[in-house]
């Protein structure tokens, strides 16, 4: 995807909600908030017998918990007053509906899901020289010269960051999650039957609050991307999950995945299984999520707490 289309695309999602917005804000007045960012998910992904994606000696899961317990230290260490809150903390497997589920019910603020990126081998071909053939025409043999390849792979050079949001593809998704999960839209001034038929009222709040959730998660995601930089990390940029991960739309709250780098890659995959490659990136990520909780707090306080 070129960055044109990648702007493009994050583009399309905020006109889209600034739309939804305009059209339900009259209805709804006030939405309640959140008070600010006071307790994060992280989940490690994969996990048991789901390993994720593979090095040449390692794997995607044992380095994606271990980057994420070091953010869970560092979060605590940059943001004392913030609450952590791990989907696993040992290798174990839950099924991306069970996790959805342990972030829902922790009622948290910011999800953040750690993974590894993989990119397959590239295949080779070089001609090694000729082979005497026999064949038969007629009642004669003859011969003839054919050409003989050798075919090998090498590791994809492929390398860098990248941190996903959901997809605008996924909104109707990321709704039920709201109307599911998320307090601050589900108002129990609202009668149950009404809700069940759609509930004008509810659907405005719902839209306002996932053009809320999309606008964070997005500013989130590129922070995390400057991060990255700054420490000498490639950037791929931030960009919308069109496919996999279904958790980030499965969330009733800002949701972000981080591809901590290719461990396909073997100098990627030594970085990632480093000690300060693992310190080098929970700090970044811990940085940005420090960055994006004031920002709210800031903009909640200067309106008067909303």
């Amino acid at each position: 995807m070129t960055l044109f289309n990648k702007i493009l695309s994050f583009t399309t999602l905020s006109l889209l909600m600034c739309i939804a917005a305009t059209h339900t804000k009259k209805s709804t007045g006030n939405v309640k908030q959140k008070q600010g960012v006071k307790r994060v998910v992280i989940d490690a992904g994969h996990g048991g017998v789901d390993i994720g994606a593979r090095g040449s000696y390692s794997n995607e899961k044992t380095i994606s918990l271990q980057v994420a317990l070091k953010l869970e230290q560092e979060i605590k260490k940059q943001m004392p007053d913030v609450e952590v809150y791990m989907t696993r903390t040992t290798d174990i497997f839950d099924n991306p509906k069970v996790k959805a589920n342990k972030a829902n019910a922790a009622k948290g603020d910011l999800f953040i899901a750690i993974h590894c990126n993989d990119a397959g081998p590239i295949r080779h071909s070089e001609f090694v020289g000729y082979k005497t053939v026999k064949y038969k025409k007629g009642k004669k043999w003859k011969t003839r010269q054919e050409k003989q390849y050798r075919t090998y792979t090498t590791p994809n050079p492929a390398k860098g960051t990248e941190t996903f949001i959901w997809g605008v593809g996924k909104n109707e998704q990321k709704a039920q999650a709201l109307r599911d999960f998320d307090e601050s839209v589900n108002d129990s001034t609202i009668a149950e039957e009404n809700k069940k038929m759609n509930d004008p009222e509810q659907i405005a709040m719902v839209s306002l609050k996932m053009s809320q959730y999309a606008e964070r998660s997005r500013n989130l995601a590129f922070s995390v991307q400057d991060e990255f930089v700054k420490v000498g990390r490639v950037s791929r940029e931030a960009k919308q999950r069109q496919v996999g991960i279904w958790v980030l739309q499965a969330v009733a709250m800002p949701a972000i995945l981080v591809e901590l780098g290719f461990i396909s890659n073997p100098e990627e995959e030594e970085y990632l299984n480093s000690e300060k490659g693992q310190n080098e990136l929970s700090e970044c990520i811990a940085r940005a999520v420090r960055a994006y909780k004031a920002n709210i707090e800031n903009k909640m306080s200067s309106n008067g707490g909303k």
